[in-house]
C-alpha cells in the first residue's frame, strides 16, 4: 500500500490570545488540524467560536501565540509579511462573504489583478476562461455595481480559482445571497475544487454544505471538540 500524501495543511497547538481591557482574551485554544491535498474540508460552530480566526493563521493574515502552522510545506512561522504575501499570492485562493471585488474594475479585470501581480502572462486569458466556467461569459465587461449579488460572488469565486491555488478558503461564501443563489454558488466551488484537485475549507452554518465535504470539523470556544467524516 502506497504510503498517505503529506497534509497540504498542518497545524499542531495553534493558540491566539488577544489582551483587552478585560484581560487577555484566547481565541484559539491549541488547535490541531490537517487538511489533506484536494480534500474539502467546513469548519462549523457557534459565533465566536474561533471559525474565521483559524482561517485567518491558516492564511498567515494573523500570527498565533503558540504552535506551528505549515501549509504546502510553508513554516508560516519563519515568514515575514513580505514573504507570506507571496505566499498567499502563489498558493492560496480566498472567497469572502462580503464578495470584496475592486468596484472600479469589469469583472474580467477583477479576476486578472491577482494573476497579473503573479507575472503571469495569460492573466486575461485565464481570467476570461475562469469567468465562463463561472456563466458569467456575457458579463465580462460589466462592474461589481452592475452586477447581482450571486453574479459578484461567482466572480469571487473564479478569482479564488484562476491562479489554480494549492488551497481555496472560504468564509461563509453564501452568508449574504439568497438560498438558491447560495445553492449555484456552492455547486459552482465544488465543481472547480473538483476540476483542480485544489483543497477546499471552508466556514459554514449551513448542514447541508457542510455535508458535501469530505469531513466536518466542529469548534467551539477556540477548541475543534468533534470531527466528522461524511459518507
Amino acid at each position: 500500500m502506497p504510503p498517505a500524501p503529506k497534509p497540504l495543511v498542518q497545524l499542531r497547538g495553534v493558540a491566539l490570545t488577544l489582551e483587552s481591557a478585560a484581560g487577555a482574551v484566547n481565541i484559539l485554544r491549541g488547535v490541531d488540524l490537517e487538511v489533506a491535498p484536494a480534500e474539502t474540508l467546513a469548519i462549523t460552530g457557534p459565533s465566536g467560536s474561533g471559525k474565521s480566526t483559524l482561517l485567518a493563521v491558516m492564511t498567515g493574515l494573523e500570527r498565533p501565540s503558540a504552535g506551528t502552522i505549515t501549509v504546502a510545506g510553508y513554516d508560516l512561522g519563519t515568514m515575514d509579511e513580505d514573504a507570506l504575501a507571496l505566499f498567499r499570492r502563489d498558493t492560496i485562493g480566498i472567497v469572502f462573504q462580503s464578495f470584496h471585488l475592486i468596484p472600479t474594475m469589469t469583472a474580467l479585470e477583477n479576476v486578472a489583478v491577482p494573476l497579473e501581480l503573479a507575472g503571469n502572462k495569460d492573466a486575461f486569458t485565464l481570467a476570461a476562461a475562469g469567468l465562463e466556467a463561472a456563466g458569467l461569459g456575457p458579463r465580462m465587461g460589466h462592474y461589481p455595481s452592475q452586477m447581482s449579488g450571486g453574479e459578484q460572488q461567482r466572480v469571487a469565486v473564479a478569482r479564488a480559482f484562476a491562479g489554480a491555488p494549492a488551497l481555496v478558503i472560504a468564509d461563509e461564501p453564501t452568508g449574504n445571497l439568497d438560498t438558491t443563489t447560495g445553492a449555484a454558488i456552492v455547486e459552482l466551488m465544488f465543481s472547480i475544487q473538483a476540476s483542480q484537485q485544489t483543497s477546499l475549507v471552508l466556514i459554514t452554518h449551513d448542514p447541508a454544505i457542510a455535508e458535501r465535504c469530505d469531513r466536518v470539523v466542529h469548534m467551539r470556544d477556540g477548541r475543534i471538540f468533534a470531527a466528522t467524516e461524511v459518507d
